[in-house]
């Protein structure tokens, strides 16, 4: 026979469990949907004013994520994190500038640029977030995020992404 005390203990820990799993899904359909407006904001036909929109998409994003976690926001810390992040990735990422400029191409540097800023940004707001998710699922704050330390589950994050995204356009 279950003693009384263990049968609450064993429903708190499955009720905390399901709050976290709960948090968690939130939190990443926020990131869905954070994808989503980067994306559309990479359509934006002015050179470099999408850069600028996307950035602070992501911003918000990470921002949006402390609150669902309850870490206070430091908009400073915030920017640098990603920051560093975003150009860890300097190599892959530096196609966003390029595909940003083309938009001055009339006809085929507007389509080129439409294609794959999108895909680009996409996938480094989900890679973002999903850094963000993770640290915050830690107890992590932003006092205490080392960008080296998750660069390359950024960089991996990112990566899957965009061969999902590849996949997805062949």
């Amino acid at each position: 026979m279950k003693n009384s005390a263990t049968g609450v203990e064993d429903a708190k820990v499955l009720e905390t469990q399901s709050e976290v799993v709960s948090k968690e899904v939130e939190a990443l359909s926020l990131v869905k949907t954070y994808v989503g407006w980067s994306s559309g904001v990479a359509l934006i036909p002015v050179p470099m004013a999408d850069l600028v929109g996307i950035s602070l998409t992501q911003l918000r994003m990470v921002q949006k994520l402390s609150e669902l976690y309850k870490i206070p926001f430091n908009e400073n810390l915030a920017k640098n994190i990603i920051g560093s992040l975003v150009g860890s990735l300097a190599p892959m990422l530096a196609a966003a500038p390029a595909a940003s400029l083309l938009k001055l191409i009339p006809v085929i540097g507007t389509v080129v640029g439409s294609v794959t800023l999108p895909i680009v940004t996409g996938a480094s707001t989900y890679a973002l977030g999903k850094v963000f998710i993770q640290h915050f699922e830690s107890g992590g704050t932003f006092l205490d995020m080392d960008p080296s330390t998750v660069a390359a589950y950024f960089k991996e994050q990112y990566s899957s992404k965009v061969q999902a995204k590849q996949g997805n356009a062949s």
